[in-house]
């Protein structure tokens, strides 16, 4: 079973795949990249027709492609450095910014709730169906056109690398800090969430032994993490010193009381 591309829809599919800069042999996987679950399930079409399983595909055939890039990109590199890079490339901010970069919310095909609460826009969608749509063109032309594609998007991003504005994935960076400082890994807990489903903000905090150290709003719960882990950087840099070694004491003395009365 696949998608039934109309005259109209032919029309502005064209119009899609040269901001895309690839011709589709056969658009129906264009219309199922771009194909929200809830146009799906209003329409009442089977859950195979929206793009979660191209998604799924998609974000594979992009790991690959990214690895093989930076192997040939920095040679000398270490196995460490190549995973950082690898992460600022292959993540939903980076991906909404290549959506972005081809309109690509206003291809998308939408329920009216997800449309009317501002879908188009959303970082999670954008970043989903940009994955669809390699996975597609995986699926229509095969490993070495879907290669090229995404070769294209990730030289502009090589570029950017060096730029302090570039996305930067503030979760490692949290991580290694936590465990350079109090040799443990921070914790995520989701406090909340609000909003109708079609338009949730979710809320994040974060902490290190039993210590807040940050909280964050996002549209998703990666990018809500995201930004509580920034806070959290932050609120560890202006931390002194002195006041990080006595937070280790207290912690360890708590963690004895704890002991002697489990004993």
């Amino acid at each position: 079973m696949s998608h039934i591309v109309s005259r109209q829809e032919k029309k502005l599919l064209k119009e899609f795949e040269k901001k895309l800069g690839y011709r589709f042999r056969r658009r129906a996987w264009l219309k199922h990249a771009l194909t929200h679950k809830s146009h799906a399930n209003e329409q009442r079409m089977p859950a195979v027709l929206h793009n979660e399983r191209l998604e799924f595909l998609g974000d594979a055939v992009l790991e690959l492609v990214i690895s093989d890039l930076l192997m040939e990109h920095y040679a000398k590199s270490p196995e460490g450095e190549m995973s950082k890079i690898r992460a600022s490339l292959v993540n939903e901010t980076t991906l909404t910014q290549v959506a972005n970069s081809i309109d690509l919310g206003n291809y998308l095909y939408l329920g009216k709730g997800e449309d009317m609460g501002g879908g188009r826009e959303k970082s999670s969608l954008l970043s989903d169906a940009m994955e669809a749509v390699f996975g597609a063109i995986y699926l229509d032309r095969g490993f070495k056109k879907a290669y090229q594609v995404i070769r294209k998007f990730a030289i502009e991003l090589f570029d950017q690398l060096d730029n302090d504005d570039f996305y930067k994935d503030y979760k490692t960076m949290l991580q290694e800090r936590a465990q350079e400082l109090f040799r443990t890994v921070p914790r995520y807990k989701l406090i909340r969430e609000l909003g109708p489903d079609h338009d949730k903000t979710f809320e994040v905090s974060i902490s290190v032994k039993n210590k807040v150290w940050g909280q964050g709003l996002g549209k998703s719960k990666k990018s809500a993490e995201q930004n509580a882990a920034k806070e959290a950087l932050e609120n560890l840099a202006n931390y002194s010193s002195h006041e990080l070694e006595e937070a280790e004491n207290s912690e360890s003395s708590s963690d004895k009381e704890e002991a002697l009365k489990e004993a």
